[in-house]
């Protein structure tokens, strides 16, 4: 990846994290730097939200679990 592009793509992604912090999502740059490259392959978008959904609920009910 040649400099330029190197500065899109970061550029992007910061982007998208300032999105995603006034949605309140909880998401990292990480956690959505790993989404985006997801979906760039072709996995469905509504897919992972699904997904992510899902296991924030199995992980809050483990921590609830984990509290009694």
């Amino acid at each position: 990846m040649d400099q330029e592009a190197a500065e899109t793509a970061r550029e992007s992604l910061e982007l998208v994290f300032r999105m995603s912090n006034i949605l309140d999502t909880g998401l990292d740059r990480h956690t959505l730097s790993v989404l985006i490259a997801l979906c760039d392959l072709g996995v469905n978008p509504e897919a992972l939200a699904a997904v992510v959904k899902e296991l924030r609920q199995e992980s809050g009910n483990n921590h609830v679990s984990s509290l009694r």
